[in-house]
């Protein structure tokens, strides 16, 4: 339904929980290099618990070989430097999500890359640098989710 993007991540338990996030809500995530953790580091496999065999993962070498690969609907860059707040843009199944590293975020040469409407924020108080990368993901994924009446879930 929707890619989930992380942009060479690199704290394996917010991975992992993005795989059981995904295998959740039926997104794929892809894995946008090089990576901060091995995919066996214990820390991914216990954060993700079991869900990893139901989370479509995929690896690329950067995000030119994920757009080419996945060729997605829309590509959004998620960041506190985004320039419309989330719940704004009507996504659609397709569309892709993309986040950048825990500690330094999206590089300006990305978020440049995208018109302001597809550089979106999450809203905070005055003077808080940034919320966790898997709450973050967690939060835009069910909007978008939501904006498609839940498709797919087991009501």
């Amino acid at each position: 339904m929707f890619h989930v993007v992380l942009y060479q991540p690199e704290i394996p338990p917010n991975t992992g929980n993005i795989i059981r996030l995904c295998a959740n809500t039926g997104s794929r995530l892809h894995l946008l290099g090089p990576l901060g953790f091995d995919m066996d580091d214990r820390r991914l496999r216990r954060a993700g618990l079991d869900y990893h065999e139901f989370a479509e993962v995929r690896r690329y070498p950067g995000l030119e070989a994920f757009v080419t690969a996945a060729r997605p609907r829309r590509l959004y860059a998620v960041s506190t430097r985004g320039r419309t707040r989330y719940d704004r843009p009507r996504y659609r199944p397709g569309d892709a999500f993309l986040f950048g590293p825990e500690t330094r975020g999206l590089p300006d040469a990305v978020l440049d890359s995208l018109p302001e409407t597809q550089r979106v924020y999450l809203p905070m108080r005055p003077g808080q640098r940034s919320l966790n990368l898997a709450n973050s993901v967690a939060v835009l994924v069910y909007e978008a989710w939501r904006q498609q009446a839940y498709a797919g879930a087991g009501e």
